[in-house]
């Protein structure tokens, strides 16, 4: 099933095993040098965002001020530990995700949302551009019930700004953070080792206002 374009998530029995052995990491941040792996940092909090491919979306992170650090991992899935070709073969249920964890005091949920509803396109489904596949799909997770009832007050208030720009409905899927694997170490901060790498980030065009 490798390299096979899957638009729908399966069956859970139908999902991939993975393994016990979770990636191996050096941890570090390559941008600002800090340590992304483990919890989070006392006086921090963490949400977790899919935007499509995840290169594009934690450089959209990382250089946003008042985020402490980033990483990019798998969730919303089945598979323990999985490969990227796993992910990549639809047979996870992953989608590709870049962690965030941010200083509240610095910056607030609503400035972290609304780069991630202006930074590319929630009403594609399965997708985001020409990626196709369920590992491109949009996603929020997040830690807490009141984040949880924020986001989602969030997506209301982008869905009327899409419906006055006759945009289509948001398909983001959101929820309670569940279970969260790291992404190999050649994916973390990609577009930091590889600058003129692909990113595939693109919004509508319709701001949000919160």
């Amino acid at each position: 099933m490798i390299g096979k374009k899957i638009t729908s998530l399966v069956d859970r029995s139908a999902c991939l095993n993975g393994r016990d052995i979770s990636v191996s990491l050096s941890g570090k941040h390559a941008v600002t040098g800090r340590v992304y792996t483990g919890g989070v940092p006392d006086g921090k909090k963490r949400i977790v965002f899919g935007m499509g491919c995840f290169w594009g979306a934690e450089r959209l992170f990382w250089t946003t001020p008042g985020v402490y650090t980033t990483a990019v991992g798998y969730a919303g899935g089945v598979t323990e530990n999985p490969s990227y070709e796993e992910v990549c073969s639809g047979m996870t249920n992953h989608t590709e995700v870049v962690i965030v964890v941010y200083n509240p005091e610095a910056v607030s949920l609503d400035r972290l949302l609304k780069a991630f509803w202006e930074g590319h396109d929630p009403t594609q489904g399965m997708r985001q551009g020409n990626d196709t596949g369920t590992q491109y799909r949009s996603a929020i997770y997040v830690d807490s019930d009141g984040d949880l009832a924020h986001v989602m007050r969030s997506r209301d208030s982008y869905q009327r700004a899409l419906t006055e720009s006759k945009c289509g409905v948001i398909t983001t899927e959101i929820g309670r953070l569940d279970t969260l694997f790291y992404a190999e170490e050649m994916h973390q901060q990609y577009l930091h080792k590889v600058p003129n790498g692909y990113c595939g980030l693109a919004g509508t065009s319709v701001r949000y206002t919160g």
